[in-house]
């Protein structure tokens, strides 16, 4: 029985969305393998839920100082050396978690090494004569003049990614490449890596009963607004989403906040009352705005069908289920580099808009309405190249690999 060590960098939701979206078809491809998987924080409280016991791993790989808007570069900047609220200093965080890793690897008997986004694992997985597989969407992303100081990091980073047996890269191939903004990969990282599609979910669950939000919304004209990221990164978000509704009071729109919480969903009238959803529904109510805590799959999939846009902060695997999966144009809010890169990049395809501010983002809604065709023969012929299997793709490589190792 092949063991395979999987390592999920908890910074994010990608990583981690990814790396399920593999495991629910590594079987049909690796039948009977003992899959181990590490991380931290919600992503491990998640695996530790959903595998069976003794196969969902706590590693503290470190993570950047939350701040009020993504991470707090200041802090994050003193905390390489110095502890910082209540963070050891990054050096020592780094020793420790290697010590961990190392451990495990020692203790497990792992045949192959897959990691999404935790680039130690690579240098440790190359000492051992393991084979790695490292999925990503970055190498070295393009870095604005503000950001000149991260330069050190990335040519660190992108380093480590190198030290990988194969990479992988999580998008369609060029000239369709999302990330290509993010990678810039040097002559030798090049020569070992593949491009094996966006992780879209492949197999559709079975229908549920139609949801009152599904009723609610059928037949109406809405932009989807996405609150995603850390607790700072999701209300900062919110805050410049607030902005821009003020600029178009009368534009509906349904906001999804990526919080397990119950209490925030609700339906708010033209009328200006706030009302239950299903209150809504049965009521026949002509809304302004719903929020939603979490939606379902089915939920998701009924919002992107309907919707005329989507608002994201330029996460890549969202993206690429909005674009390519759904045909849909976005209008970019971003948080970091990464994002904008995204973003620009989809800009230029004429596939969406970038826009940092609140009245940028009002403005971009007015464009997309009324230069709405011109969007979507730009996303036809993205959708066309747009390659989603790479979820099946790298369950592939990992079985060939295992066969190759034997």
């Amino acid at each position: 029985m092949p063991r395979i060590g999987e390592f999920i960098y908890p910074w994010g939701n990608g990583h981690y969305s990814r790396m399920s979206r593999l495991n629910e078809v590594l079987d049909g491809y690796v039948p009977g393998a003992e899959v181990h998987c590490s991380s931290k924080g919600d992503i491990y409280e998640r695996l530790r839920r959903d595998l069976p016991e003794g196969l969902a791993h706590h590693i503290m790989m470190p993570t950047p100082i939350d701040g009020r808007m993504g991470p707090d570069v200041l802090r994050c900047m003193l905390n390489v050396a110095l502890p910082v609220s209540g963070n050891p200093p990054l050096v020592s965080q780094i020793a420790s978690y290697l010590r961990e890793e190392r451990r495990l690897c020692d203790s497990s008997g792992f045949d192959i090494i897959v990691s999404d986004g935790d680039m130690g694992i690579n240098v440790l997985a190359r000492n051992r004569d393991i084979p790695s597989l490292f999925i990503t969407n970055q190498f070295r992303p393009r870095l604005w003049a503000s950001r000149f100081y991260f330069y050190p990091g990335l040519e660190f980073v992108s380093r480590q990614i190198a030290k990988a047996t194969q990479i992988l890269v999580a998008d369609s191939p060029p000239p369709y490449t999302m990330c290509e903004f993010n990678l810039n990969l040097t002559a030798e990282a090049a020569r070992k890596t593949t491009y094996v599609g966006h992780f879209t979910r492949g197999r559709a669950a079975a229908p549920s009963p139609r949801s009152d939000l599904e009723g609610l919304i059928e037949g109406c004209d809405f932009g989807y607004w996405m609150r995603t990221g850390s607790a700072s990164t999701n209300d900062g978000t919110g805050r410049r989403y607030e902005e821009a509704f003020a600029r178009m009071p009368e534009e509906r729109r349904i906001v999804s906040h990526a919080r397990p919480d119950p209490s925030i969903d609700s339906v708010l009238g033209r009328d200006g009352r706030r009302y239950a959803i299903s209150e809504a529904y049965d009521k026949k109510v002509d809304w302004l705005q719903i929020d939603v805590g979490f939606l379902t799959e089915q939920e998701k999939d009924a919002v992107l069908e309907g919707c005329s846009y989507a608002v994201v902060n330029g996460s890549h695997t969202v993206m690429g289920e909005i674009m390519g999966g759904k045909r849909r144009p976005i209008i970019g809010m971003p948080v970091y580099d990464e994002h904008t890169n995204n973003l620009r990049w989809a800009e230029r395809k004429g596939l969406g808009i970038l826009a940092g501010s609140a009245p940028r983002a009002a403005a971009a809604v007015s464009r997309i309405r009324r230069e709405a065709e011109s969007f979507r023969e730009a996303l036809d012929v993205f959708a066309e190249n747009f390659s989603g299997d790479g979820a099946q793709n790298t369950a592939r490589m990992v079985a060939e690999t295992l066969e190759q190792k034997r």
